[in-house]
């Protein structure tokens, strides 16, 4: 998995870089199949903002948070991706479908 971050009217640390990809690399335990992700952080005067696109198999999924600290921010972003991820998946595997459906019992 890719993952690209960059700030806007901000610096991107070492230690947010590290905290960023930690966070962000946990959605592969849930699904493998991401192939690349976009972070973008903002700073708007006391407000951070964490945004990020999340390249799939078969979607795109995007979120964004905002909070008082940048390491809030992107936690609660974090989550945010890893329960869109969750319910991805459950749609790509899809257990309500059954192949003995009534449609497609022989007459």
């Amino acid at each position: 998995m890719q993952i690209s971050i960059s700030g806007q009217h901000m610096e991107i640390t070492e230690s947010l870089h590290h905290h960023v990809s930690e966070k962000v690399e946990k959605i592969t335990r849930h699904f493998d199949h991401v192939t690349r992700t976009n972070v973008v952080l903002h700073v708007e005067k006391t407000r951070y903002i964490a945004e990020a696109t999340v390249n799939t198999k078969g979607a795109m999924i995007h979120a964004s948070s905002e909070a008082e600290d940048m390491y809030a921010a992107i936690d609660a972003l974090a989550h945010k991706l890893d329960r869109q991820v969750i319910k991805h998946k459950e749609k790509l595997n899809d257990h309500h479908r059954n192949e003995d459906s009534i449609k497609q019992i022989p007459e």
